[in-house]
C-alpha cells in the first residue's frame, strides 16, 4: 500500500500490525527508519496534537519535517482540474504535489471541509489530488476521516479492555457551539467495527446520523468481523453496558452551509453532555474524546478528571502510531525499488 489515507482499505490484521508496532515505540524501541528523509507536513487547518507528534515523531526516527501552511507562510494552491487560475491560488496541486515529492520521502495533509456544501466536501479533494499527483506516499492527518486517530483510539482500547471483540462500543453525538468536522466520529465507526465492536451511534435525531458511506462501511465491517451496528436516540439504553463510551460534536449534514437553522436545533440537545450520571450507566465503561474538548460543554470536570477517561493516553498514542505508519511506508517504498 503506497499512501495511509483511510483504514477502509487496510485489512484488520495489517492494522494490528501497526498497533502493534506503535507499541514498540511506546515502550521505548528505538529506530532511525527516517534516516536521511525527509516529511512534508502541509495543514491547511490548525492543529496542535497532530503536528507536534508528526514533528516529534519525524524527529525521533531521524529525519526531518518541513512544515508548510498554504495560504499563509506558503502559497495557496488550485485544486480544480481544468480551473482558469484568475482568483487568489497562485499554485496548482499538479505542480505542487510533484516538486514536494522531488524535496520529500513523505507527504502529509491537514484539510478540513469547508462546510459549504457536503456533495462537494464529501469527495475528500484535497488528500486525494496529493495522492493522484504525488510520488511519494501520503498520509492523511484529517480531512473527512482522520486514520492517524482511529490507530490510536485503538491501541489505548487494547491497552484498557484487552481484546475489543463484541465489547460494547458507544459513539455518543454532543453538542458544541459550533458545527463541527465528522471526521473523527466518521472515523470511531471504522476502527470500532473494524475489530468487531458491537458498536451503538447515539444522535439526537436522524439529522444527525452520518454520511451514508460510513454507516454502509459500518454495517459491512460489523458482519464481516463478527460484530454489530446500530442507531440510537436514547440515551439511557445506548450507555447501557458500554465498555467503551466516545464523545464528538458534529454538525447535522442536511443543514450543510446553512448552520444558522442547524444552531437552532442543536442547541436544544446540550444536554447530550457526558456526565456522571450518563456513564454510571455503563459497564463500568471507560471514557475517552479525540481532543481538544470543551469543559462541561461536551463532557464535565468529574468525566474528564476521572480514573476511566483515557483521552491523554489517547493523545499521546498518536505520536506511537504515526512512527508506526511513516516507518511502514518508507519501507514500502524502498523494497519497491529495490
Amino acid at each position: 500500500m503506497k499512501d495511509f489515507l483511510t483504514t477502509q482499505n487496510w485489512s484488520q490484521s495489517s492494522l494490528q500490525g501497526l498497533i502493534d508496532q506503535a507499541n514498540e515505540f511506546k515502550l521505548g524501541l528505538d529506530s532511525d527508519a527516517l534516516k536521511g528523509k525527509s516529511v512534508g507536513l502541509l495543514f491547511f487547518n490548525p492543529s496542535l496534537r497532530t503536528r507536534t507528534s508528526f514533528e516529534l515523531g519525524t524527529w525521533q526516527l531521524g529525519g526531518h519535517a518541513v512544515v508548510l501552511e498554504p495560504g499563509k507562510a506558503a502559497w495557496p494552491i488550485e485544486f480544480e482540474a481544468g480551473s482558469r487560475m484568475d482568483g487568489d491560488t497562485e499554485e496548482h496541486i499538479i505542480e505542487v504535489a510533484q516538486v514536494l515529492s522531488r524535496y520529500c520521502d513523505l507527504i502529509c495533509v491537514r484539510a478540513f471541509p469547508k462546510f459549504e456544501d457536503w456533495q462537494v466536501d464529501r469527495q475528500d479533494k484535497v488528500i486525494k489530488a496529493f495522492a493522484k499527483y504525488a510520488s511519494v506516499p501520503v498520509i492523511n492527518m484529517e480531512t473527512i476521516s482522520h486514520p492517524c486517530q482511529e490507530l490510536a483510539h485503538m491501541q489505548a482500547i487494547q491497552s484498557l479492555i484487552g481484546k475489543p471483540q463484541n465489547k460494547k462500543y458507544l459513539l455518543s453525538w454532543t453538542y458544541h457551539p459550533k458545527p463541527l468536522n465528522t471526521a473523527v466520529a466518521n472515523s470511531s465507526l471504522l476502527i470500532s467495527t473494524k475489530f468487531g465492536m458491537d458498536v451503538t451511534l447515539l444522535c439526537p435525531t436522524k439529522d444527525y446520523i452520518l454520511d451514508k458511506r460510513y454507516i454502509e462501511a459500518a454495517e459491512k465491517q460489523a458482519e464481516q468481523n463478527g460484530g454489530s451496528f446500530q442507531i440510537s436516540h436514547d440515551i439511557e439504553s445506548a450507555y447501557a453496558d458500554a465498555d467503551i463510551v466516545y464523545a464528538k460534536s458534529w454538525g447535522a449534514l442536511p443543514y450543510f452551509g446553512r448552520w444558522e437553522e442547524e444552531r437552532a436545533i442543536r442547541d436544544e440537545y446540550q444536554h447530550f453532555i457526558v456526565d456522571q450520571k450518563k456513564m454510571a450507566l455503563t459497564n463500568g465503561g471507560q471514557f475517552s474524546h479525540c481532543l481538544p474538548l470543551r469543559r462541561n460543554i461536551k463532557a464535565t470536570d468529574e468525566v474528564m478528571d476521572s480514573d476511566y477517561c483515557f483521552a491523554i493516553e489517547e493523545a499521546e498514542n498518536r505520536i506511537h502510531v504515526q512512527k508506526a505508519i511513516m516507518s511502514l511506508l518508507i519501507k514500502n517504498t524502498e523494497q519497491n525499488a529495490s
